[in-house]
């Protein structure tokens, strides 16, 4: 006992940053010994009607008390509810076909396998590669690390995955390919089709992205025209196109999914995030019939996890969705998501911020040493952590972001935050960069 004297229980390796949180109201968190602090980060990007709510807990108390647990195939009247909530109010008409899991890791892995089951269902057993994109993350299972492109977080696990084909990102500022937009045509989408035909598309089962990229490149925006392509792409080539929705969904940037403002269908579609608001773990995966049916044919499926749709999750998931659209919650996410694009006008003109960027209720803060060169810190994420402290010190918590990009800032608050919340953590965040670049 008296080895673990001082050692702190959790988290597993500790985290300078960690602060105890005995609650939370709105957008705001509360510690331990009483301060208030705004949450601009929205916690991971997810705290979507706020904190405090009582309707979903309760829910989960109903759920709870009637029923502990169902394997996952069994009905539940809460795992009704919350499909026919789902088909009926939010999910684009082509997505017929729901799988629940219980976070985005969970929900992407099954995406996954999913694109690989329906081209064996077809016969087309060669088909197993995934192209993922160089700015992405996609989760922390073996799978998800091999689409996504995290190479930090996947080093460790090298010897035990795959590496899948990444297409460039659409990083305009710094582009990859060394083009402009518009000149470019969106050459970064072209690239997609050149390594089909290297890797051959007989081996290509699926294509994963976000379209809009979250806390990987900082809310990046698609240029015009790019998801139209690579929706021809995957039609002429027969590959599955996912749309990884964990942090865009529900409202987050704009539409109730961030691809159905580019005007296009996908095969299969993630969520997590804010199909709950962070109010209990849960995640999707909607597919279409067309994906769906070989796999009915052969009498697969996606293999479920023990906690797959629990009842108590599915219950506050419905009851968040049901707030959502009582309270118009995407008419206020939009308002808002204006007036925090206005508020953070004055931050691109900021000696040490080379873009702000992002959609709706989503932004990211690219920092750099020199905003005319484009020239990083020395130390890569350094100046990302002392930012946060900093606006940490001030009471505001932003979310740190980049994998390629060195030094990115992130907010996604709540959809409720109002004026005061937005200068609050505009006003912070800019003087946190200036006090860490000091």
């Amino acid at each position: 006992m008296a080895a673990d004297a001082g050692k702190p229980a959790w988290p597993f390796t500790p985290w300078p940053m960690a602060l105890e949180i005995v609650g939370a109201e709105g957008c705001h968190l509360i510690t331990s010994d009483g301060r208030r602090i705004l949450d601009a980060g929205g916690g991971a990007m997810l705290v979507n009607i706020g904190h405090g709510r009582p309707e979903p807990g309760a829910a989960m108390a109903r759920a709870s008390s009637a029923l502990a647990y169902a394997v996952p195939p069994f009905v539940t009247p809460e795992r009704r509810k919350l499909v026919e909530r789902l088909k009926r109010d939010w999910l684009p008409a082509n997505l017929t076909r729901i799988f629940l899991a219980s976070g985005g890791s969970e929900a992407v892995e099954a995406a996954v396998k999913l694109a690989r089951q329906y081209h064996v269902a077809k016969g087309n057993t060669s088909r197993w590669k995934v192209i993922g994109r160089s700015f992405s993350y996609h989760g922390a299972t073996i799978a998800t690390l091999e689409v996504g492109g995290h190479t930090a977080r996947r080093a460790a696990f090298r010897s035990m995955t795959r590496e899948m084909p990444k297409a460039p990102a659409h990083y305009c500022l710094r582009c990859p390919l060394g083009k402009t937009y518009p000149t470019c045509d969106v050459a970064c989408v072209d690239e997609i089709e050149a390594i089909i035909r290297r890797e051959g598309a007989d081996t290509v089962a699926g294509i994963i992205a976000e379209p809009v990229v979250g806390s990987s490149g900082g809310a990046l925006v698609p240029p015009s025209g790019y998801w139209k392509r690579l929706r021809e792409i995957c039609d002429r080539h027969d590959i599955v196109l996912i749309a990884d929705e964990v942090i865009s969904g529900f409202g987050r940037t704009g539409p109730r999914f961030a691809h159905e403002a580019e005007c296009i269908e996908v095969d299969v579609m993630v969520s997590a995030k804010g199909m709950s608001g962070g109010y209990a773990p849960i995640g999707g995966v909607f597919a279409s019939d067309r994906i769906a049916e070989p796999l009915a044919r052969i009498g697969d499926a996606p293999m479920f996890y023990t906690y797959s749709a629990h009842p108590a999750a599915c219950a506050a998931a419905d009851e968040v969705l049901r707030i959502m659209s009582d309270e118009d919650m995407l008419a206020k996410a939009s308002a808002a998501g204006e007036k925090l694009e206005r508020r953070l006008q004055s931050l691109k003109q900021h000696p040490n911020v080379a873009e702000v960027r992002g959609r709706g209720m989503l932004w990211g803060i690219e920092v750099v040493k020199d905003r005319e060169t484009l020239e990083p810190f020395a130390a890569p994420g350094s100046m990302t952590n002392k930012v946060m402290k900093h606006a940490l010190d001030n009471d505001v918590w932003v979310y740190p972001g980049g994998i390629g990009v060195t030094d990115l800032l992130m907010l996604g608050p709540p959809f409720i935050s109002g004026d005061d919340e937005i200068e609050t953590m505009c006003a912070v965040l800019e003087r946190a960069i200036d006090q860490a670049v000091a």
